[in-house]
């Protein structure tokens, strides 16, 4: 059945005019889809891109956290007869105060990579100075298991403050 209307010397069709709207309001629900879907999209991408940079921060604290280890070694072998064995501060590790010339162990004092500051935690050695580091972030880490030696003990720990870089090896408490 179709009925026209005049308007204003217009002519038009009852059904055309009810199926524009109908088209309108369907374009108007499939634009609001389309942003939903465009906004999720957004979100998941955010959150991957999130897990992605911790963990690439969590690779960097092992790869850091194993060069302050390396470097309290190093300078533990090398102390002369007599000395103190462990360093007093982390700087003693880009210049060793018992030598008279330039001994380096580390190039730089490293940022936490978890943190993003120069704050990291030293562990105290019973001799006195410092026979470690660690984060000083709380958060809980990604990596649990599957550590390569000498991280076995990180595996299951609660936070990043439980991953400890020591030599030699820290005595780590059950979890």
């Amino acid at each position: 059945m179709r009925v026209r209307l005049s308007r204003r010397g217009r002519s038009r069709s009852v059904l055309a005019h009810a199926s524009r709207a109908r088209t309108r309001g369907f374009g108007l629900i499939a634009l609001l889809i389309a942003v939903a879907i465009v906004g999720l999209a957004g979100a998941v991408t955010a959150t991957v891109s999130s897990l992605a940079r911790r963990r690439d921060a969590e690779y960097q604290l092992l790869y850091v956290g194993d060069q302050y280890r390396r470097a309290i070694k190093a300078y533990v072998e090398s102390t002369p007869a007599g000395q103190t064995p462990n360093p007093q501060q982390l700087a003693d590790l880009l210049k060793d105060p018992r030598y008279p010339g330039v001994r380096r162990y580390l190039r730089a004092l490293y940022v936490d990579p978890m943190t993003g500051r120069d704050d990291w935690v030293t562990v105290p050695a019973p001799t006195g100075g410092i026979m470690g580091v660690h984060s000083a972030s709380d958060r809980p880490p990604i990596k649990l298991e599957q550590f390569i030696a000498p991280y076995q003990a990180f595996a299951h720990r609660a936070t990043y403050v439980d991953w400890t870089f020591c030599f030699p090896d820290c005595v780590l408490l059950p979890h």
